[in-house]
């Protein structure tokens, strides 16, 4: 078997130390779009950008977090641990839980610990948790579970996993945010560590299935919920407790994103799809956690 659960399960975690300074951290924001206000009325260099990449004004959205220290998010990374041997053609990125302890610093020093968290048996496919804690001298920072969807790896008679949700939003959104995306979105995207060559090499993007390149999911993820912060938590990052989606389809660099937004007690419900596509799904059973 490609992949040995119990192997997996067991194994040690693996620690690393990861460093990220403002340069860091405004590359990030660039590759989501920051910079670029989709007000055609006001420039891009107004307060609401420069929050994202003035480094005398800088916040850190947290979705920083995925790709702090310039490794790759989990979706790579996960498939060098012990009892994973798979191809890289079939792996996509299912799904993404962070959660943030405190703000994070526009620079600063941690140690990062990654485990095989959960091994599902979604029968044609096996679903990977990579679970990693990054902690400084300060104490937790934040913790980022990525789902990584192996396609043929199933129907080993595993635990398939926790079902999907069934209080999904239903009637007309709060708020509908469209957000575009650059051609060369992916090309500066990748720049912050994620090096996957389906997002840029078009004939790897053949071999994976796919027509062309397609947008980094936690591109697509970073992008919605920094439009989910400007527009209805005051542009305060530090409000964000947590954020967690599934990444039900792909966008195609260039196409743009319709988030439709409803309001909860103490949450945000978000589903994203591509405009161009009849909205195609994108983005599912997304919850951003705020105070």
């Amino acid at each position: 078997m490609p992949i040995d659960a119990a192997k997996a399960l067991a194994a040690e975690p693996r620690s690393r130390e990861i460093t990220w300074n403002s340069k860091d951290v405004q590359l990030y924001h660039l590759g989501i779009g920051a910079g670029a206000n989709p007000d055609k009325h006001s420039p891009a260099t107004d307060a609401d950008e420069l929050r994202y990449t003035l480094e005398s004004r800088l916040y850190v959205l947290p979705s920083f977090a995925t790709v702090a220290g310039a490794g790759a998010p989990g979706v790579i990374s996960g498939l060098s641990m012990p009892g994973i041997e798979v191809d890289l053609a079939r792996v996509l990125h299912g799904g993404q839980t962070l959660t943030v302890h405190r703000p994070i610093p526009v620079e600063g020093r941690a140690t990062a610990t990654s485990r095989i968290a959960a091994v599902y048996d979604k029968g044609k496919a096996a679903v990977l948790v990579l679970r990693t804690e990054a902690t400084d001298d300060h104490g937790p920072l934040w913790t980022n579970d990525a789902q990584i969807f192996v396609r043929g790896e199933g129907g080993f008679g595993g635990d398939r996993g926790p079902a999907a949700p069934t209080d999904r939003p239903t009637g007309e959104p709060d708020r509908v945010i469209e957000r575009p995306t650059r051609e060369d979105q992916a090309l500066l995207y990748r720049l912050s560590g994620d090096w996957n060559p389906l997002h840029a090499d078009p004939e790897f993007a053949k071999l994976a299935g796919f027509e062309r390149p397609i947008l980094h999911g936690l591109c697509t993820y970073g992008v919605t919920l920094k439009a989910v912060v400007d527009t209805l938590l005051d542009g305060d990052v530090a409000r964000v407790r947590a954020c967690s989606t599934r990444f039900a389809g792909v966008v195609f660099p260039g196409e743009t994103l319709r988030i439709r937004v409803w309001r909860r007690e103490g949450s945000l419900r978000v589903t994203v799809g591509a405009v161009e596509r009849d909205d195609a799904p994108v983005l599912t059973d997304t919850i951003v956690e705020h105070s």
